[in-house]
């Protein structure tokens, strides 16, 4: 469990700062630890994509549930997320009125790739688009749930394998072929069952041993997981190995954060206002 830091400075430069510099400095500041934090620890290797995947995925099997058809666009929120937390796009600023979250366009902060393919795709897409959208419609774009036939061109293919493949390459699948009568499926059973473990135990800690009754002194990237994973309907896969008990109160718990108000939560200090906009559009 992280917390928040803030850049330090001279008394002097901070009473000569406004609120809203101050706002800016203590948003890089969460970035840059949360940049730290997914370079430099081994459970955070992976990519939210990845993480919420890996919940979804039967291990011996190799593949997620035939009947899950949240998955999809549930993937497509984490890219959002994590190319916020990455500092690379940001909704756009309100003046005095302020808007909805759901309402404001997704604005590039930085151009610069971030080395992995299909977040640097999404990426693409949205410094591309001229006018800018909201974050409700480049979920929908990038799944391809779009009726407008001149964006189709943004959606993004065959994720699932593309982040399966991701995991091959890192040592957690690997790829076989399974025969379903009908046809042949390529499939990636789980070959590192530590890093799916360390992972499971790292969402049941969030809501049992290390629950902190609020979610803004939650590590932003953990926060996001559940939240994700919720929305693409694997969370529950964590929670399978608890005891009765201890399920029902992270179930409880997670409930406490479903209720909370996104628009609420974005007003506080050391925020990601990505974050809670793609939230919000998995609550609405």
């Amino acid at each position: 469990m992280t917390s928040l830091v803030r850049r330090g400075g001279t008394a002097a430069q901070s009473r000569g700062k406004s609120n809203e510099e101050s706002k800016h400095e203590e948003g890089e500041s969460s970035h840059d630890e949360e940049e730290d934090e997914f370079h430099d620890s081994k459970e955070a290797r992976l990519t939210l994509m990845e993480e919420v995947l890996l919940l979804g995925l039967k291990e011996k099997e190799g593949y997620t549930s035939f009947w899950n058809d949240c998955i999809s666009s549930g993937l497509r929120g984490c890219m959002i997320i994590e190319l916020g937390l990455r500092g690379r796009i940001e909704l756009e600023k309100t003046g005095m009125r302020r808007r909805s979250l759901l309402n404001r366009k997704v604005v590039i902060k930085s151009d610069q790739v971030t080395g992995d393919v299909l977040l640097d795709e999404a990426l693409g897409h949205v410094k591309g688009t001229t006018p800018p959208d909201t974050v409700p419609s480049w979920i929908e774009l990038l799944s391809g749930e779009t009726w407008n036939p001149f964006k189709l061109s943004f959606q993004m293919r065959q994720v699932r394998e593309r982040l399966a493949k991701n995991l091959v390459e890192k040592g957690v699948l690997t790829t076989e072929k399974q025969n379903f009568v009908l046809f042949d499926m390529t499939t990636h059973p789980v070959v590192d069952a530590a890093t799916k473990q360390r992972l499971i135990k790292k969402v049941q800690d969030a809501v049992l041993s290390r629950w902190t009754n609020d979610p803004h002194r939650m590590n932003k990237r953990l926060l996001s997981l559940i939240y994700l994973a919720h929305a693409s309907d694997v969370l529950e896969n964590a929670f399978a190995p608890l005891s009765d008990e201890d399920y029902e109160t992270a179930m409880k718990r997670v409930r406490e954060l479903l209720e909370k108000d996104p628009e609420v939560e974005s007003t506080k200090q050391g925020v990601n206002e990505t974050m809670w906009a793609v939230v919000a559009a998995f609550l609405k």
